[in-house]
Parts: structure tokens; sequence; C-alpha cells
């Protein structure tokens, strides 16, 4: 007999297969019984009927318990009530693992209670569903890089000294000097590029920041991509590319885990419409100050949460807000060609009140001008000297952008808030309530 996962039912309607499962929850009336049953793959019910199985294992099945573990044999059928459309008519059942006060119920629990037991909340459907559309956006993110061309570099975790210039840092000893844990691999990237031509990196960034919003975390993952020879309007057009690819692959690949979520493919597919809009900085701050609901909002202000729901609401996609002034932006982005006061760089909006989903910017090139901006910004010239260097052997145009795995996962999925997305508890986390 085959063992199947419950994944691929739909391959084995009207066969007789055998499924290692655990018990999320169960019902019975009399004679028969309904298991509602999880393998990691996906969720389904399963059937049991006493004058199928016997008065003895009916019985014991009436007293599992949450989570007990067990092989099951039955046949597949069609289920169209459900969301995932099959279920299984249970013929025998043998215990593997008994499973005693789970404390994860089918009730409702409060988020602080989930996250102290997220080791455990990991068996939900929610939040399966939602590491499942994770692992699916991680996996389109390598599909297309690579079909664009890219390599892959890795930037280092502890490094000596902070890309963006902040003091928001992990501070930590490396042997007998002081580093940091990472709030970026692009300045790496741009080694990479000079390299490469095309580079990408995907891995953890740390900010020392307790910030109490739903939008940030203290951990999260970035994906890093860094071009050479190429002007902003077209790592715009990558960039754009790249989000549509994503939610096209959500919807092509994880329909069944966006029903369980509740959201309506619907939405997403006008997420894939491109090119998305761009507005500039000066017309944002037009729009927002002509709104009436931003008073004291003036040019120079960066914007927080409420400022970026309200300029996403005014587009159906995603939208670009270029170039924004100099002293809310780091020190590395190249100055607009034909003004003082602004970067050539942008943020991408996301719909439905998300925000910021990609920051990124085309380089400063010129040796001198960075020199004297790392000094205008009070950091250690020696820390940056390999940095210079990329300015001074072959300095080419180039532009690159930083997407957060968590707050895109967030958006796609159209969860309330961005915590739904870490897959495992950890101490940072859980100092940002």
């Amino acid at each position: 007999m085959k063992r199947i996962s419950i994944i691929d039912a739909k391959d084995y309607v009207d066969q007789e297969v055998e499924i290692g499962v655990w018990l999320t929850d169960k019902r019975s009336s009399g004679k028969i019984a309904f298991l509602q049953l999880r393998d990691g793959t996906a969720f389904f019910q399963g059937v049991v009927l006493k004058n199928q199985i016997g008065e003895e294992k009916f019985t014991e099945i009436k007293h599992l318990r949450q989570e007990t573990s067990m092989v099951i044999t039955g046949t597949i059928h069609e289920d169209a009530r459900s969301h995932f459309g099959y279920e299984i008519e249970v013929s025998s059942l043998e215990v593997i693992g008994d499973s005693n006060d789970y404390p994860i119920t089918p009730k409702e629990h409060g988020v602080d209670f989930l996250l102290d037991h997220r080791h455990l909340w990991l068996r939900s459907k929610k939040p399966h569903a939602m590491m499942v559309i994770r692992n699916e956006i991680i996996r389109a993110t390598y599909e297309f890089f690579n079909q664009e061309g890219f390599i892959k570099i890795d930037a280092p975790i502890l490094t000596g000294s902070a890309p963006e210039g902040t003091t928001e840092l992990f501070k930590t000893e490396y042997f007998d000097k002081e580093a940091y844990l990472s709030q970026s691999g692009q300045l790496y990237e741009e080694a990479g590029a000079m390299a490469f031509g095309k580079v990408f990196s995907f891995g953890p960034t740390f900010r020392a920041e307790k910030s109490k919003t739903r939008r940030h975390l203290i951990e999260f993952w970035m994906i890093e991509p860094e071009m050479a020879f190429m002007h902003q309007e077209e790592s715009l057009e990558v960039q754009e590319r790249y989000v549509a690819y994503l939610v096209q692959s959500v919807l092509d690949h994880c329909e069944y885990e966006l029903s369980l979520l509740g959201r309506d493919p619907e939405v997403l597919k006008k997420y894939t419409k491109l090119p998305y809009p761009r507005i500039s900085y000066d017309k944002a701050i037009e729009m927002l100050q002509e709104s009436g609901q931003f008073p004291d909002v003036k040019w120079g202000d960066d914007f927080g949460s409420p400022e970026e729901t309200f300029l996403a609401e005014q587009f159906e996609q995603p939208v670009f807000v270029l170039n924004y002034p100099k002293a809310i932006k780091p020190f590395y982005m190249k100055p607009h060609p034909t003004r003082e006061d602004v970067y050539i760089c942008a943020d991408l909006l996301a719909p439905e009140g998300y925000g910021e989903i990609i920051g990124g910017s085309e380089r400063e090139t010129d040796y001198d001008k960075l020199l004297a901006k790392i000094e205008e910004a009070g950091l250690s010239r020696e820390a940056y000297d390999w940095y210079l260097d990329l300015r001074k052997y072959g300095s080419v145009p180039h532009s690159g952008f930083g997407l957060g795995l968590e707050r895109a996962i967030t958006w796609i999925t159209g969860e309330d808030h961005i915590r739904e997305a870490i897959p495992f508890p950890r101490l940072l986390n859980r100092l940002n309530p």
C-alpha cells in the first residue's frame, strides 16, 4: 500500500492509501466520527464509520486527544464542502504518539500567548499557510534572479561598520575588535556587482530599535540586489517585475494557503499589472497637504505609517515615491543631477496600508564626493576604505534595492501583523511587542 502526503490526495481519489498524521480536532455523533487531520503538507478530514472500524477501535478514536500522532489507512474521496477538496474514509488507525494537555486548543488565544508558544503554534492552519507562502516567495526569489542573470553573494552577518551610518546596531566583540550585527548587506553587494555585474544577497538583518509598531522587527530577512551599469529607472523596472513575479508565484502555487487565510486572489491579481505608478516626493507632499488630513506635514519630513497609507490608497497598485530629501536618506545615494536637495532614490509603497516594502537608490560613484559624505557623517574613513576602493578602480553607474521579506509576506497574505510571518520564537522578536 502506498504512503502519501495529504497534499497529494487529489492523485489518489477512490484509492486506498496510508498517511502519517496528527489530530487537530474531532467530533462524533453516535456511529460516525470526524477527525481533523494534518501532516505538514495540508489539512483535511478523516471520516470514521463505527460499523466499519469496530466498536473497540471506534471507542478508542472517540478518546483521542489533540495532536496525537498516528498512521491511518483509508480511501480518498472528493469533498467539495472543504477548502482542501478531499477527505479520507478511515479503515484502520494506529496511534504512534499520545498527546496530553496540548496548550493551543481550538478556542481563540491572545497574540502574546501564541507568541510564547510559537514552536507549537506553527502546527495551526494560519501560521502553516503563512510559512508555505513564505517558502514560495523565497523559491520564487531565487528563480527570478537566476532567470535575470544574477549571482548570489552572501554578505557577512558580523560587520565592522554601519552601512547606513545609524547607531541602531547590536554591538558585540570580534575577539579584540568591536563588531555589529548586520543591518544590511548592500555595501558588500556593491563590491559583488563590480565583480559579477548583477548580484543579490538574501540573509538576516538586525535593527536595535525598540519599535512598537506593527511594521518593524528587530530581526528580519532582506533580499538585496545590486546591479552595475544600471541607472535608477532601469532598477525600478527590475523592482516592479520582481514584486509582480512574487505575487504571481503565490497565486500560481499557493491557492489553498490563500484560501485558509481568506485572502482574495482577485485583489492580488491587480498587483501583477505593470508598470506601477510613480510619483515624486514633492508630489507626495502636495497630495498630503491638499488632503487636509495632515496639517503639519511639510517638505523635508519623512513619512510615517499614516502618510504612507494615505498615499498608497490613492492607487490600486504599489506606487513608487521618487527622490527623497538628502537629510532623511543614507549617505551612499547619488545626488539628483539638477537638484542639490534630493537623492536619486525611491521607496515602493504597498497598497492596503502595508507601507514601504522596497527601498532603493542609484549609488554615489565619485570617490571624492563619497569620501566627503563619509567624513560629513562622522564615520570612520578607515572602516570604509574598501568601499571607497570601489570608486577608484573602474567605477560605473550602479543601483540597488532591498526588500524586507516579512513585510512583503504580510502584505501578500493580507495579514494584520508582521509578526505572523516570523517562523520561530526568538528573544529579539519577543522584545518587540
